[in-house]
């Protein structure tokens, strides 16, 4: 019983403290809203550990805390799941989403909107808890559209600012657009299996493995690959996998802690966690895994080849974390479940760490963002430089740091899969390696090595900063990046204390966890695979001899080769010969022009879809609303009214004489009509 209160506090913590600083944010101080959200945050954070010490010893959890509605046979329940990966998932979430709070505090310091900042940042960590605890697919959604809802609130967080109003509204679209097919998988498990409950659903699963649906005409359709291609539609949305990946980048124009937030460690890891969440169901369907792994391999590499020409510090580390899902969901295709989580939490990691390093680098440079402007900080802001070193390592794959055990794995069991589309995806994540040491090292060079780029005089370049926007309450007016002959400086000690924090599981935390989690019996129970249609799990287990030999072994292997040529070839281009990138943009000058257009799927995108549905509005305002209702209901029958009038008033004239005609007329009519029905047919 104790343990359930404890249970009922993890997400409900962050939501008090999101509710006090939400609805009072006008009348209560600051110290006041950043305390109770970060005091329930930590409360969330020290409960999950308390559960995950629990969970260790072998005491799980499945219970209902309340039904919301019952509908016929139908019951729609709150509940909690508590096993092995629901306490990885509130361990990540609440240690990152501390963090994040820690570090708002110096972040947004001068902005007007702090309060409400606070308030949706805890409301986010509270709907992502409610994602990742819940023990059926009614929660599960409840949190999918929950997260949803305050990243759009989040990513329009300054709303007198178009592009940010632009953002919020196209990452709200595109998420509609993979929540429709995910609603569709819920739809269909609900139909068939009779109950939305995690447990029920995966016991009956086996027995549906071959059950087929007529979708349209008389083709069959596996019911599982519908119900898993469905529910991964959803994840395609949420994890930015392409083509609904549009959103992600898009996201920056929100502030740089929610950009750690929701693109590290929250948001975009849900569909990860669901479809491992969902292994019972994906393993009876290989036609669904093969499609979640091509899907993962197209993200990882073409959304790091965008990263290589990115000039924005944010944007960046966006595509790095769109390549990172990719990775993430190659690892789920493959049957490799426990290293796609496994590699969701290094990531979670490094990537907030990354995220907030570059925040810390924008309020250094007074909020200038354009890399090409920096240059030497390292001597000016040690912490964020040593600190950003360890998470671009992590990053790349260096050997014995988190995010090497993590991606290293992923490369190993995809080599060992068979499904259809295996081969490709090696190719994308061998290459993948090369193309993520190039763009991360280009970055870290640019803005900490090298001549001194800044307090130039400036232009027209618009950062992130706290005071470009007219918010609620007043408007700053400051400029960008650094004024002639001032220096960066280093960050406060909120702003620096949480990257140091990160950073040390970015470069510990992969070393202990590979074995259990990977290779034990961590996941036992929560986890499926069947070992026998997809063995790449099982094959790769026999090569593993221990997270030390692991990391040695890798010092002979071609990723470590890769990873360590991308560095060297980007610190050759960038630090001694910065004219052979410009003369390769040139030469290359039809390519640089495909990917700053982003492969043109926004524009597919606004001319097809968007343009599409422009078009059919249009013809259906005209036909339907012009021409039908307007046009002949309203006026046609005006005109039928004003017509028989008309008639009649040629008759309604006023004299005895004409009424006399009209009705001597009337009745020659009626005794033509009755002498006529009178007579034989055949007298005609």
């Amino acid at each position: 019983m104790e343990m359930q209160k404890l249970y009922l506090l993890v997400p409900l913590a962050p939501l008090a403290g999101a509710i006090i600083a939400g609805l009072f944010c006008r009348v209560i101080p600051r110290w006041l809203a950043h305390t109770v959200t970060i005091a329930g945050v930590a409360a969330s954070f020290i409960a999950s550990v308390i559960i995950f010490n629990d969970v260790q010893a072998g005491n799980t959890y499945n219970g209902s805390v309340y039904t919301w509605m019952t509908s016929g046979d139908y019951k729609f329940e709150v509940g909690f799941l508590i096993d092995s990966l629901t306490t990885t998932m509130m361990l990540v979430v609440t240690f990152v989403s501390l963090m994040v709070h820690i570090y708002t505090i110096g972040y947004m310091q001068e902005d007007p909107g702090y309060n409400r900042f606070f308030s949706y940042i805890s409301l986010f960590t509270f709907s992502m808890l409610m994602l990742v605890m819940a023990n059926n697919f009614m929660q599960l959604f409840f949190g999918w559209e929950a997260v949803g809802l305050v990243s759009y609130l989040l990513i329009g967080f300054w709303y007198t600012r178009p592009t940010a109003i632009f953002a919020n509204m196209k990452a709200f679209l595109v998420n509609r657009v993979g929540d429709f097919g995910f609603i569709l998988g819920i739809g269909l498990v609900l139909a068939h299996f009779g109950t939305l409950d995690y447990a029920t659903v995966f016991a009956k699963a086996k027995d549906f493995s071959d059950v087929t649906i007529n979708i349209w005409g008389s083709a069959e359709w596996s019911l599982m690959t519908v119900t898993c291609i469905c529910l991964f539609i959803g994840a395609m949305g949420k994890s930015a996998q392409v083509p609904l990946h549009v959103w992600l980048p898009d996201s920056m124009e929100g502030p740089t802690p929610i950009s750690a937030l929701i693109h590290a460690a929250t948001m975009v890891t849900a569909g990860i966690f669901m479809v491992a969440r969902t292994s019972p169901l994906f393993e009876l369907s290989t036609t669904a895994l093969s499609f979640v792994i091509i899907i993962g391999a197209i993200t990882a590499l073409f959304m790091g080849f965008l990263g290589i020409i990115q000039n924005d510090i944010k944007r960046v580390v966006a595509y790095s974390t769109l390549s990172q899902l990719g990775y993430m969901t190659v690892a789920l295709g493959a049957s490799a479940y426990s290293v796609a989580i496994f590699h969701l939490m290094t990531h979670a990691f490094f990537k907030a760490l990354l995220f907030l390093a570059a925040g810390s680098v924008i309020i250094g440079m007074h909020h200038e963002q354009d890399i090409r402007k920096m240059g030497g900080l390292r001597k000016y802001m040690p912490i964020t430089w040593i600190t950003s070193l360890i998470g671009s390592l992590a990053l790349i794959g260096t050997p014995f740091l988190s995010g090497f055990y993590s991606k290293d794995s992923i490369i190993e069991a995809v080599s060992f899969s068979h499904i259809p589309g295996a081969g490709f995806a090696y190719f994308a994540v061998i290459a993948g390696v090369f193309v993520t040491a190039f763009y991360s090292f280009r970055m870290y060079f640019l803005v900490f090595h090298g001549e001194e780029r800044f307090g130039k005089g400036h232009d027209e370049h618009h950062g992130d900063h706290h005071g470009d926007h007219d918010d609620e309450e007043t408007s700053h007016d400051h400029h960008h990046g650094l004024a002639p002959g001032q220096k960066p400086h280093e960050t406060p000690w909120v702003v620096w204390l949480p990257l140091v924090l990160l950073a040390i599981p970015s470069l510990a935390v992969g070393f202990f966890a590979i074995g259990p989690m990977v290779f034990g019996d961590y996941f036992k129970g929560v986890i499926y695979i069947d070992h026998v249609a997809h063995p790449a799990m099982a094959h790769f287990a026999e090569h593993f001899h221990g997270a030390m030999a692991m990391g040695i072994h890798s010092l002979t292997t071609l990723p470590f080769f890769l990873a360590l040529s991308g560095v060297a070839l980007s610190w050759f281009f960038y630090m001694k010969r910065p004219d052979i990138p410009a003369a390769i943009q040139r030469r290359f000058s039809a390519i640089n022009t495909l990917f700053e257009n982003k492969y043109y799927f926004d524009k597919i995108n606004e001319i097809v879809f968007a343009g599409g549905a422009r078009l059919l509005g249009k013809t259906l305002w005209r036909a339907g609303d012009v021409a039908t209702i307007d046009g002949v209901m309203v006026n046609g029958s005006a005109k039928l009214v004003g017509l028989i009038a008309s008639v009649t008033k040629v008759f309604q004239t006023g004299y005895v004489y004409h009424y006399a005609f009209t009705m001597i007329i009337g009745l020659v009519a009626m005794i033509s009509w009755f002498v006529l029905r009178a007579l034989p047919l055949n007298a005609y």
